[in-house]
């Protein structure tokens, strides 16, 4: 999936652009605070129809204005020509079309432009708490599988209806018809991260040799309630603890992912240079699998790709991307000397955007 034309209006600091891209490398350079990274949301936009960075659609709106238009002309593998448009206005909301026609739910047009985002809020995987990182393996996994997307959609729903529930009343016999929904929906959801983290497990690992020399070893794992027990059994087991805390205390909810660094915790054992170099490890990982599972190769988005990785793992990044294996990439950073002298040793084919407060200057 290549992007060749971005169109943008009233998109966060940028007033209005009109950038026809490179099929190779494509890189957005600046000071910070320039508008480098709005060029890369924008394209996560038409990915996933929603901020990377986690601002509102109305936060993404240009000062003083009340919509915006991204709007992208779309080459995929086989040649078929895509338009993708994500409008939203302030009172009417938010829309998406392909080739014109709007999207009832824009769930069901996640998966169909992939992308693949590294960005410096990728730390949040390691030092925050497990909600993030559970957030991370479900973008993941509705890139590319609509049954979990579906099933997890129908699981958070159930959920919010139990905990409702359980603030008014204590009726085993609706828990239970609840419980019977979470465990139909549970057990999938369970199994599918179950098998994409064996999946990751060993395509992290030889990434991040690479990346790293053959440094370190790395390792992630999967921690479930639902990996000791039936879902059924744990339902049951918590049901009192439920009805006194008024919430559902156990579940697939709870999942956690962990990173390991030589055998221990890469939160507390690693540098920021191994974490970073983790982190994109795991994206590149996440990216094959897209790309297999798909048949389309995802828009690779390294947002700030020197942030705190020295200039040798830079290096090795930047020739790991450059195979056929990877598709259409955008890059950002402050520095364009760097930038260009990183990508001329790797002997890549690249087209630079210089952008100043939100401009693209030619």
């Amino acid at each position: 999936m290549q992007i060749r034309k971005l169109s943008l209006i009233n998109f966060k600091n940028i007033a209005q652009e009109d950038i026809t891209l490179g099929e190779g490398i494509n890189c957005f350079v600046g000071d910070n605070g320039a508008g480098k990274t709005n060029f890369v949301d924008a394209l996560h936009f038409l990915s996933l129809g929603k901020s990377a960075v986690g601002m509102t659609d109305g936060q993404s709106v240009r000062h003083g204005e009340n919509f915006f238009v991204v709007e992208g002309d779309y080459l995929t593998d086989d040649g078929s020509h895509e338009q993708i448009a994500c409008t939203f206005a302030k009172g009417t909301g938010k829309t998406l079309k392909r080739n014109g026609k709007a999207y009832e739910r824009i769930a069901d047009h996640v998966g169909f432009a992939p992308a693949v985002i590294v960005a410096p809020a990728d730390t949040l995987l390691i030092s925050d708490a497990a909600e993030e990182r559970r957030r991370y393996i479900n973008s993941f996994l509705s890139q590319i599988d609509p049954a979990y997307l579906k099933a997890l959609m129908r699981y958070n729903a159930v959920i919010a209806e139990r905990n409702k529930f359980l603030k008014t009343s204590s009726n085993e016999t609706m828990l239970q018809i609840y419980d019977a929904q979470l465990i139909a929906h549970g057990n999938l959801i369970h199994a599918k991260r179950t098998e994409i983290i064996e999946r990751l497990q060993p395509i992290v690992a030889d990434y991040y040799r690479a990346l790293s020399l053959d440094r370190e070893q790395v390792e992630l794992r999967y921690r479930s309630e639902l990996n000791e027990a039936p879902f059924a059994e744990i339902l049951e087991r918590s049901r009192q603890k439920d009805i006194i805390n008024e919430f559902t205390t156990s579940g697939i909810h709870r999942d956690d992912i962990l990173f390991t660094i030589g055998g221990m915790p890469l939160r507390k054992f690693g540098s920021q240079g191994q974490q970073k170099s983790f982190l994109i490890a795991l994206k590149l990982a996440q990216y094959g699998i897209i790309a297999k599972e798909r048949g389309e190769r995802p828009i690779l988005l390294l947002d700030d790709v020197c942030d705190k990785l020295d200039e040798q793992r830079v290096e090795q990044l930047v020739r790991a991307v450059s195979g056929e294996e990877f598709g259409q990439i955008v890059i950002t950073d402050c520095n364009e000397q760097r930038l260009r002298s990183l990508l001329d040793r790797a002997e890549c084919k690249y087209t630079i955007f210089n952008v100043k407060e939100g401009v693209v200057v030619r």
